[in-house]
């Protein structure tokens, strides 16, 4: 267990690091946990709980980071945090009491679209032009929005990695140009899906604990050296090596669980 405890934890770390840098830490973490507890359906949501809880105090740190850019932000945070918790709690009890099966064989389309999102950052950045202004959208155009920020955090609470581009989307075209302002906001709103996603996991008994705690410790010192070392770092490159990796991972997963890599699990 030694052996294994190292592994998670440099997967962890290096998924704190990332995500203070680029996001995409679970890409790092989910695998690392599905190849220690096993290739089951039940150990692949085990996985994505105990991935989830791993990472989420990482969440809460970067959230107090960005408390000084969410004063006055209420006008954004305010229509999306309902959408965000109903649709982050529907996500994870269908993860959590459906058929783990279910889960599994949408494992490799979850890291495959994880990883495209990753890829198509800068595009999408550029697309709704995020960090610029915008006029104020109209109403139908923010109920829009408000039912695609549902969409994000029902994917976030089903798996997650992947939502942070998509809220900076929504929130671009809600008018909000001030990028830090953005990621505070943003950094809120995926703490709140997180949130609810780590008690629902905790309440169904999903969470390997002797996995997390010491997991959570490691990710928090990878965010701090991320957070200290985030300047001197290419972003594009640290995004390139998640998508490089995430490709890997989606096509192992797929080979495997559909079974072209000896017997298809169960």
């Amino acid at each position: 267990m030694t052996s294994e405890l190292i592994i998670l934890c440099v997967a962890a770390a290096l998924a704190g690091v990332v995500n203070a840098i680029a996001g995409g830490g679970t890409l790092l973490t989910f695998p690392a946990l599905a190849l220690i507890l096993g290739p089951s359906a039940a150990a692949a949501v085990a996985a994505n709980a105990t991935s989830t809880v791993a990472l989420f105090p990482g969440s809460l740190a970067a959230m107090w980071g960005y408390r000084r850019e969410l004063s006055g932000a209420g006008p954004w945070v305010v229509p999306l945090m309902g959408p965000s918790l109903v649709g982050g709690a529907i996500g994870t009890w269908l993860v959590a009491q459906r058929d783990p099966k279910e889960f599994q064989l949408l494992v490799p389309v979850l890291i495959l679209a994880a990883t495209v999102l990753f890829l198509l950052q800068p595009s999408i950045t550029k697309w709704t032009g995020i960090g610029k202004p915008h006029e104020s959208p109209s109403l139908a155009a923010r109920t829009g929005i408000i039912g695609f920020q549902f969409l994000i955090a029902f994917y976030g609470g089903y798996f997650g990695a992947g939502i942070g581009i998509l809220m900076l989307s929504a929130l671009a075209l809600m008018g909000l140009s001030d990028i830090h302002r953005m990621n505070g906001v943003k950094t809120l709103l995926a703490s709140a899906i997180n949130g609810i996603s780590v008690v629902l996991f905790i309440w169904f008994d999903k969470v390997h604990w002797n996995l997390a705690v010491p997991m959570i410790l490691a990710s928090i010192v990878g965010g701090f050296v991320g957070a200290s070392v985030a300047r001197r770092l290419n972003k594009n490159l640290v995004r390139q090596t998640v998508v490089v990796i995430g490709m890997l991972l989606s096509a192992y997963y797929f080979l495997r669980i559909y079974g072209i890599l000896g017997e298809r699990t169960t």
